[in-house]
């Protein structure tokens, strides 16, 4: 009898394993595409916003520039979605009397500091490949770092006098690194 339930429990552990082998099965008629510079690798985390992109020309160059600016412009809404969170959630829990004027100044600045911090972009990953149909496809993977984006809010945010005031470098960085904790979690 021992010796049945030994049996039976290794039976039941093996149809379990192949059962979830098949769950990974791609379905007929259907074939995986592996896109490069892409996946889990790729993903904004905690430390660092990314995006990626694609970009088809016939022309090699055009190629990259139509990758790159769409992977930038990703990146930029991204970093705009993710502060404008911050400046919120800042705001509120620094209740300013203010509040409406703080949050203006705020979004004015976010606008610059994006476009001078998106000069910081690193590059993570660059593929180019031509197609059968004889066009040049560039795969690219970017990525900014938090710390150096909230170094140059901090920067900007100190040189305004009128938001110099309320200003809390501690507790804005503390709420921006609970958002970045978020994405990275997603």
């Amino acid at each position: 009898m021992k010796k049945l339930n030994v049996y039976l429990v290794v039976l039941v552990a093996a149809a379990l394993i192949a059962g979830c082998k098949g769950k990974d099965k791609i379905p007929a008629g259907e074939k995986e595409v592996v896109v490069p510079c892409s996946g889990p690798d790729y993903f904004t985390t905690a430390k660092f916003f990314r995006a990626n992109s694609i970009g088809e020309s016939q022309d090699q160059v055009t190629s990259k520039k139509k990758a790159l600016t769409n992977a930038r412009n990703e990146l930029a809404q991204a970093i705009n979605t993710t502060v404008k969170t911050v400046t919120d959630n800042y705001v509120n829990s620094r209740e300013m009397n203010n509040k409406e004027e703080v949050e203006e100044r705020f979004e004015s600045l976010n606008r610059e500091i994006v476009d001078q911090t998106l000069s910081g972009i690193k590059t993570l990953c660059e593929k180019l490949v031509k197609t059968d149909n004889g066009t040049y496809k560039t795969y690219v993977a970017l990525e900014l770092s938090a710390d150096e984006l909230v170094s140059k809010y901090n920067e900007r945010l100190s040189k305004d006098e009128r938001l110099k005031i309320d200003y809390d470098y501690e507790k804005f960085k503390e709420t921006f690194e609970k958002e970045m904790e978020k994405m990275g979690n997603n």
